[in-house]
């Protein structure tokens, strides 16, 4: 009787189980690629759509921004950015972008026709992150010299530089109303800094490796980090407390994006081992090589996993969701650009 009692509940957890598998895979968006660009020449390190999500732009490390139009993905304006680009933004109105590079400049261009607006210098080293403010008046940047910088929009003047990492700041992110500024280092810490006067407001500490990618979610209530300790981190955005670790990753955090509605936040990065990749480099990776599974999307609210996708041969450095919910871009070390359907 005990034995019988025991099975039974052991195929209404199986059941139960089941069910809940179900339930999730029921509840998560259909994602599939739409269309895959192989025109840059180098590892791609950022994407970014347009406010109006008519625009995909694309930021490589061969020197080029590349701008596509949306739905069709046919071909733009390709901007140049001397010694290569690293990251880039566009403004909210979707007039000018701003893109970061290995000169240690920043750049505006126009986004209509590709022409220069501006470069602003100061950085001592390769600039890695950019990001322009929800109101359209700062960007910020982050890079190799340990600083972060504030910089007044309208005409490039450098309203603050802010110091306190100990090694290189990799991104740099503002929250829903500008008033906030994370950035995340090499040195394992998050700092959020008050963007009116540069001020450190808290560091963050729990990562126990390298910072490299932090995003605040739009409706304001998560902050979320990943690094080279395979982990995601959720913050509660309001105070910095700790809210969620998710599991999942299977190596390091590169890139992170939350969909416009925040129910939704992607992560890429790497998958391979650091003894895969020496085989590769010894061996070569081979036309039928499995791809990784590169690119993970988590429920923000549950903090579960919902989708593993292996699309990309490569590290995925880039990751944007159009506003309007369509879409998803990713951008990886395999010079490729993927524009995925999402939703639908």
């Amino acid at each position: 009787m005990l034995v019988s009692r025991r099975s039974a509940l052991a195929r209404r957890a199986l059941l139960l189980g089941a069910a809940s598998a179900a339930c999730l895979a029921a509840a998560a968006p259909s994602v599939r690629v739409q269309r895959t660009f192989s025109e840059h020449a180098n590892v791609v390190w950022a994407v970014a759509f347009s406010p109006d999500s008519r625009h995909l732009a694309s930021g490589s490390a061969d020197g080029t921004v590349r701008l596509r139009n949306l739905p069709d993905g046919a071909a733009g304006t390709v901007i140049r950015h001397p010694g290569g680009v690293t990251s880039i933004a566009f403004t909210p109105d979707g007039q000018m972008l701003a893109s970061g590079g290995y000169d240690g400049k920043i750049r505006f261009w126009r986004a209509g026709d590709g022409s220069p607006i501006r470069a602003l210098a100061g950085h001592a080293g390769t600039v890695w992150s950019v990001a322009v403010s929800p109101d359209g008046r700062l960007l910020a940047s982050g890079g190799n010299d340990k600083t972060v910088r504030l910089w007044r929009v309208a005409d490039g003047a450098l309203l603050h530089t802010l110091t306190g990492h100990s090694l290189i700041v990799w991104s740099v992110a503002f929250d829903r109303d500008g008033g906030r500024l994370a950035s995340g280092s090499f040195d394992r810490t998050v700092k959020i800094w008050r963007s009116d006067t540069g001020q450190v407001a808290r560091t963050l500490t729990g990562h126990t490796q390298a910072v490299v990618a932090v995003a605040f979610s739009p409706d304001g209530r998560w902050l979320a980090s990943g690094g080279d300790d395979k982990t995601v981190r959720l913050w509660k955005a309001n105070d910095g407390t700790a809210a969620k670790t998710l599991t999942g990753e299977s190596e390091c955090v590169y890139s992170l994006a939350f969909t416009a509605d925040s129910r939704w936040l992607a992560s890429g990065g790497r998958e391979r081992s650091a003894v895969g990749e020496v085989w590769e480099k010894i061996f070569g990776r081979g036309k039928n090589a499995e791809k990784g599974r590169t690119i993970r999307l988590w429920s923000a609210q549950e903090g579960t996993l919902a989708k593993a996708l292996a699309e990309h041969a490569g590290d995925v450095h880039g990751l944007a969701f159009s506003r309007d919910g369509n879409w998803m871009a990713s951008s990886s070390d395999d010079r490729t650009v993927k524009l995925w359907s999402f939703g639908r």
